[in-house]
C-alpha cells in the first residue's frame, strides 16, 4: 500500500491516460502524450474508444477547456486567472498530467522566490572548486522543461514580486534562456510549454505587468454560476477526498452540502437565492474549495466525535473559519446574515442556533 497522502494525477489515473491513449489515433501536437481531443474528453469527461469511463476533471463550461487546450498546442503560455478556488492549479496540474504525463515540472512562487529559483541556481562547492560549469549549474523545473520540451507550471505567478516576474518575459517571447556565466543560451525543445496560474482577487499579489500579460493567453476561470452546478462539484470532491481519509459518508450529506452551498452563494452574492434581500459581503471569498473544506471538517468531526452524524453543530465552526477572516468586519456581516435571513427559516434553525454560539 502506498503511504502517499496525495500521487500526482497522472499516476491517480492511469487507467484513464491509457485507455485514452489506445484508442487515440489523431494527430498530436509534438511531444504530447494525447491528442488535443483527447485531452479534452480526459477533462470534461465520456468514454474512450474501448467504453472505459472517463471520469469529469471539470465541471463548467467546455469552451474554456478547450481554449486552455488549444493555447497549449500552439506557442503561447497559459495563465489562467481567477478567484482563489476556482479549480485553477487543478486544471493546471490535470493538462500537464494529459499533455506530457509529467504535472511535477512546478514552481511554486512566493514573494520570497527570487531570480535563482526560476532560472538557474548553482551547487556553490562545485562552484567554488571549477568555477561556472555545467556541473556546478543547478537546473529549476522552468530550464528542465525547456531542455526536454515539457510543460512547466508556475503557481501563484502573481505572488511573486514584478520584477522576479519578468524574468519570464524572453522565455516565453524568444523560448530561450541566457546563461552569460556559460557564455551559451539553452533553446526550448518543441513541446515546451508553460501554464500558469494566478490570483485576481486575493491579499498580497502583485500587478503583471503588461509586457508579460502580453506572452500569455487569459483563460478566466469563474466561479460556477449554477447551484446544481456546485453542488456537483463539491458533492463529488467531497466523495473522492472522504474516500482518500477513510470518512464515512453519512446519508444526509446530500442535504448538508446544499444548504452550505446556500449559505455560501448568498453572503458571496450579497443577495439571497430569491434576490430579496440584499446583504452585506464578508472579505473572503467563499469559494468552492472553501465549501470542500467546509464539509471534509464536518465529516471528520461526524466521524471522530459526533457518532457518525453530520449536523450543524458539527460544521458551524469550519463554516465560522471560512466566513469570518476578518475578526471584527465580517463578524457583522455574519451576524446581520443570521438575524435577517436563517432566522426567518424553519429549516435552517439548526445553523442558525450552532452559528451563533460560534461566533
Amino acid at each position: 500500500m502506498n503511504a502517499a497522502i496525495r500521487l500526482p494525477v497522472e499516476e491517480v489515473y492511469t487507467s484513464e491516460l491509457q485507455a485514452l491513449a489506445r484508442g487515440d489515433d489523431r494527430q498530436r501536437p509534438a511531444g504530447w502524450s494525447l491528442s488535443p481531443k483527447a485531452v479534452l474528453t480526459y477533462l470534461m469527461g465520456g468514454k474512450a474508444a474501448d467504453g472505459t469511463l472517463i471520469s469529469p476533471k471539470y465541471v463548467g463550461r467546455r469552451q474554456l477547456m478547450e481554449t486552455a487546450v488549444a493555447t497549449l498546442a500552439t506557442d503561447r503560455a497559459l495563465l489562467l486567472l481567477g478567484v482563489p478556488g476556482t479549480a485553477k492549479s487543478w486544471v493546471s496540474e490535470h493538462l500537464a498530467g494529459a499533455i506530457m504525463g509529467n504535472s511535477t515540472l512546478i514552481v511554486q512562487c512566493t514573494a520570497g522566490t527570487d531570480e535563482n529559483q526560476i532560472r538557474y541556481g548553482w551547487n556553490y562547492a562545485q562552484l567554488l572548486a571549477k568555477g561556472p560549469s555545467q556541473e556546478a549549474l543547478v537546473p529549476t523545473p522552468l530550464y528542465r522543461a525547456m531542455q526536454d520540451g515539457k510543460l512547466c507550471r508556475l503557481e501563484e505567478l502573481t505572488r511573486m514580486g514584478s520584477d522576479v516576474q519578468d524574468t519570464l518575459i524572453t522565455v516565453l517571447s524568444e523560448k530561450m534562456m541566457p546563461v552569460p556565466e556559460l557564455n551559451t543560451s539553452i533553446y526550448a525543445r518543441r513541446g515546451f510549454n508553460i501554464i500558469a496560474t494566478a490570483n485576481n482577487r486575493d491579499k498580497g499579489v502583485n500587478e503583471l505587468s503588461s509586457a508579460l500579460k502580453r506572452r500569455f493567453n487569459v483563460v478566466v476561470l469563474p466561479l460556477p454560476e449554477d447551484m446544481n452546478e456546485e453542488v456537483s462539484i463539491v458533492s463529488r470532491r467531497v466523495g473522492e477526498m472522504a474516500g482518500g481519509l477513510d470518512l464515512p459518508v453519512p446519508k444526509n450529506v446530500g442535504e448538508e452540502i446544499a444548504r452550505v452551498l446556500t449559505i455560501f452563494r448568498e453572503l458571496r452574492s450579497g443577495a439571497t437565492a430569491d434576490g430579496k434581500v440584499t446583504l452585506k459581503t464578508p472579505s473572503g471569498s467563499l469559494s468552492t474549495a472553501e465549501a470542500i473544506a467546509t464539509m471534509v471538517s464536518g465529516l471528520s468531526q461526524a466521524a471522530w466525535f459526533d457518532g457518525g452524524k453530520l449536523h450543524a453543530e458539527g460544521l458551524a465552526p469550519s463554516l465560522v473559519g471560512a466566513i469570518v477572516k476578518d475578526p471584527v468586519q465580517d463578524k457583522v456581516v455574519l451576524e446581520e446574515y443570521l438575524e435577517t435571513v436563517l432566522k426567518k427559516r424553519p429549516d435552517y434553525a439548526g445553523y442558525y442556533a450552532a452559528l451563533n454560539a460560534a461566533i
